[in-house]
């Protein structure tokens, strides 16, 4: 059979089996047997523990729990409310402060988590009812937070860029360097439209708020700082050479777990049993899937599907742009569907030669990818951040947050295009620190 018309066998079984309900490393690994069973022989089963097996030896896979830990003990304090507290009185009597205030505690909320689910549930507990109550409409108090959990995987250290690292063999450290400029400017994006937005709405009561003292702005700050202390100490480590990814994870995750028991006295064993189980279980989570990956990634090669779709892209008169865009509705329709980390380790295999060949930077196209992972966190079916947005307001309808929701899509559609214009905006950090890739 044409490697080409094998592919988009692959796809629909892949599709269907995934639809299923199974979980998503299940269904990889099914799809993947049952190709290499039928095209390649009973004989091929015997390579796959060994593939399954020898993905995961990785040390720089080591560096993922250690992350989650890392930003599961910060989750399960109130280093959200705190966060989200300093802020809001910092920038209290600032126009549309309360807003501005809420955006920044995601964005630092989620590059100390990293995780999107915790960063809505976290801030929005707290933000979206302070920001109803000074008279925000219920469409922009909802929709950034949604939006704003999400940049927890693109904002270093992000474990979706550790998975895109690893499964493309390109440089984590250089990954998160270039989340860091469009990270802001997401940041940035969002700010300026739940501006407008709210000086559209016309409601003067969210310029009322609550004037602080000095000492009441002061006092706060100690509960805060050291964590991202932590972060900036991690960066630093990371890229001034002193220690690998995973080192500095482990020593990341130490330290985050010392302060969540010294400053939010986290000493309960209890506490620290569920920080740990819920680490583990989604540390396993994604560690299973990169491991199915890993297995698909091989049928996809061995049956020659990879190498016949990036030969095929190659041969294309179309203009190189055209492919990306293509790529991008991929994408999109793919993050509507399945988790971030899923996608990448699917596509990856697939997407990554077409890119090269067609002149890409894959450093700039992580950033790329996982702007649209960020904008199928807040898009149904799925939309997981819609939900948790929803649990924690039950009084706001799902339709409420979802119009609120779209703006910020559109500004996350408009920041592809801004780095598409300006690639240096995802490629000039990496390069400026770490010198040129090639």
């Amino acid at each position: 059979m044409d490697p080409l018309t094998l592919g988009g066998l692959v796809a629909l079984a892949t599709i269907l089996v995934l639809f299923s309900g199974v979980s998503v490393a299940v269904g990889l690994l099914i799809v993947s047997a049952g190709f290499l069973i039928v095209f390649d022989g009973m004989r091929s089963l015997e390579l796959m523990p060994e593939i399954l097996f020898g993905k995961l030896d990785n040390f720089a896979l080591l560096s993922i729990p250690m992350f989650i830990i890392m930003g599961a003990s910060i989750a399960s304090t109130r280093a959200g409310a705190d966060l989200y507290e300093a802020l809001e009185r910092w920038l209290t009597r600032v126009p549309g402060g309360l807003v501005i205030s809420n955006l920044g505690a995601c964005a630092l909320f989620s590059a100390m988590s990293g995780s999107s689910p915790a960063t809505c549930a976290a801030i929005g507990k707290m933000g979206i009812p302070e920001m109803r109550k000074r008279g925000y409409p219920d469409g922009i108090a909802a929709g950034s937070i949604a939006a704003g959990g999400t940049l927890g995987i693109l904002i270093p250290p992000s474990v979706t860029m550790i998975v895109y690292g690893i499964a493309t063999e390109t440089s984590i450290g250089r990954l998160f360097l270039a989340g860091v400029i469009p990270g802001l400017l997401l940041v940035a994006l969002f700010m300026g439209w739940s501006l407008y937005a709210t000086w559209k709405s016309g409601n003067t009561a969210v310029l009322s708020a609550r004037s602080y003292s000095w000492r009441e702005r002061l006092e706060i700050l100690p509960r805060v700082i050291p964590f991202i202390i932590i972060i900036v100490g991690v960066l630093y480590a990371m890229y001034g050479g002193i220690a690998t990814p995973s080192e500095t994870a482990a020593v990341g995750a130490l330290l985050c777990l010392m302060i969540a028991m010294v400053i939010y006295s986290l000493w309960s064993p209890r506490a620290l049993w569920v920080v740990l189980r819920d680490s583990t279980r989604e540390s396993v989570m994604i560690l299973f899937i990169i491991a199915a990956a890993g297995v698909f990634s091989y049928m996809l090669s061995s049956l020659f599907i990879t190498q016949s779709i990036a030969a095929w892209i190659g041969e294309l008169e179309a203009n190189r742009w055209v492919i990306m865009f293509a790529i991008n509705i991929f994408l999109l329709v793919a993050g509507f569907f399945l988790p971030p980390v899923a996608v990448i380790l699917m596509a990856a295999p697939i997407l990554l030669p077409i890119i090269t060949t067609a002149g890409f930077d894959p450093i700039w196209f992580a950033v790329i990818l996982t702007i649209n992972m960020e904008i199928g966190l807040i898009s149904p079916p799925v939309g997981l951040n819609l939900y948790v947005i929803n649990g924690i307001a039950p009084d706001i309808s799902l339709r409420t947050i979802l119009t609120g929701s779209l703006p910020f899509v559109a500004c996350m559609v408009l920041a592809i295009i801004i780095l598409c214009v300006f690639p240096g905006l995802a490629t000039w950090l990496p390069d400026l620190v770490m010198g040129p890739a090639f």
